[in-house]
C-alpha cells in the first residue's frame, strides 16, 4: 500500500482548481504555487554560509532551483526550494528527507505540502501501535466478559483483522493500480489517501465487532439453553442472519453512496466500507465464523481456572 496526501489530483480533470494547479504547471515553468520551504536559524553575519548551504539543496536530486536565501530578521532565514516533480511525487517526499538530513549552520525546518504530508504519515506510524493496542484490549475484555471465554474474543479480533485485510487488498487493487477506472470514473494516482486507511479502519473495525457479538449472543443464549455446540452455532446463524444481512445492506447502500463522488478520496471512503461490510456480513460471518465454532467446539468457550472465576463474578449477562 502506497499513500498520498490531497492536492488538486483528487479532484476531476474538468474542476476549476484542478484545470488552474495543471496550467501553472505545465505553462508558467519558472514558478511553483506548491515550493519547499526551508527556514534556517542563524546569525545574519552568517549570510555566506547559508549562501554555501542553498548551493548543496541545489545538487540534491529533485530541485529545480533554489531561490536564493533572505534574510527575515531574529536570526531567520528563508530558502524556497522549486522541485521538479508535483509536491506529492515521490522525488519531492524524498526531498523534504534529504533536506533534513544535511547538515546545515543553524536549526532547518521544512514545511510546504510535501513536508506536510511526510509529517502526517509519521505521526500516524508513531500512533497507530497505541491505538491497536488499546483498540485490541478493549475488544478482548469486552468480549471475554460477555462470553466467559478467551477464545472467542481472539478469533473474533482475527476475522476482524482478516475483512480490513480484504478491504484493503480491494482498495489497493481499485485506486494504486488503477482497476475499474472507468466504471468508477476516477484517474488513479498510484496511491491511496493516507488518512483513508485510518478512517475505513476505525468504521470496519467497528461494525465488525457489531456484527460478532449479534452472534456470538446469540449462539451463547443457544448454549446456555441446552443446545449443542453445533447446534448453538446453527441456532445463533438462524437467529441473526437475517437481522446481519439486512443491515449490511442498507449500510453498504447508504456509504456506498459516497463511490459516486468525484473527489477521489470520498470516493475511497465508499467504496472500501460497502465492500467491507459486504465481505464481513457474507464470507466471514456466514461461513468463516461459524464454521471456525463447528470446528472447535466446547474449546470455543474456554477459559483459564482464574479467569474462569473472574467471569463468574463480574461477567456480562442478559439477565
Amino acid at each position: 500500500m502506497s499513500f498520498t496526501g490531497v492536492d488538486s489530483s483528487v479532484l476531476p480533470e474538468t474542476a476549476s482548481a484542478r484545470v488552474v494547479d495543471d496550467t501553472l504547471r505545465t505553462e508558467f515553468t519558472d514558478a511553483d504555487s506548491s515550493p519547499v520551504l526551508v527556514a534556517v536559524t542563524a546569525d545574519e553575519s552568517d549570510g555566506e554560509a547559508v549562501e554555501a548551504w542553498a548551493g548543496q539543496l541545489d545538487g540534491l536530486d529533485g530541485v529545480k532551483t533554489v531561490v536564493p536565501p533572505r534574510y527575515l530578521g531574529d536570526d531567520l532565514w528563508q530558502l524556497d526550494v522549486l522541485t521538479t516533480g508535483a509536491p506529492l511525487d515521490k522525488s519531492t517526499i524524498a526531498l523534504v528527507e534529504d533536506i533534513r538530513a544535511l547538515d546545515a549552520p543553524g536549526e532547518v525546518l521544512v514545511g510546504g505540502t510535501a513536508a506536510d504530508h511526510v509529517d502526517q504519515l509519521d505521526t500516524i506510524a508513531d500512533r497507530i501501535p497505541l491505538a491497536l493496542l488499546i483498540l485490541g484490549l478493549l475488544t478482548f475484555v469486552t468480549l471475554f466478559l460477555m462470553t466467559g471465554s478467551v477464545v472467542l474474543p481472539v478469533k473474533a479480533l482475527l476475522m476482524n483483522l482478516l475483512t480490513v485485510s480484504a478491504t484493503f487488498g480491494l482498495l489497493v487493487m481499485i485506486f494504486q493500480w488503477g482497476h475499474l477506472e472507468g466504471l468508477l470514473d476516477f484517474t488513479s494516482v498510484g496511491a491511496l489517501n493516507s488518512t483513508q486507511p485510518v478512517l475505513i479502519f476505525a468504521l470496519v473495525f467497528g461494525l465488525s465487532t457489531d456484527y460478532a457479538v449479534f452472534l456470538l449472543t446469540r449462539i451463547k443464549e443457544a448454549r446456555d439453553a441446552g443446545a449443542s455446540d453445533r447446534e448453538a452455532v446453527a441456532l445463533g446463524l438462524q437467529r441473526t442472519g437475517r437481522i446481519v444481512t439486512a443491515a449490511a445492506l442498507l449500510l453498504a447502500i447508504a456509504l456506498g453512496a459516497f463511490a459516486t463522488s468525484e473527489v477521489v478520496f470520498i470516493k475511497q471512503l465508499g467504496v472500501g466500507v460497502a465492500a467491507a461490510v459486504l465481505i464481513d456480513a457474507t464470507i466471514v460471518r456466514a461461513f468463516l465464523v461459524p464454521s471456525l465454532m463447528a470446528m472447535l467446539g466446547r474449546r470455543n468457550w474456554w477459559a483459564p481456572g482464574p479467569l474462569r472465576r473472574l467471569h463468574d463474578r463480574i461477567g456480562l449477562s442478559e439477565g
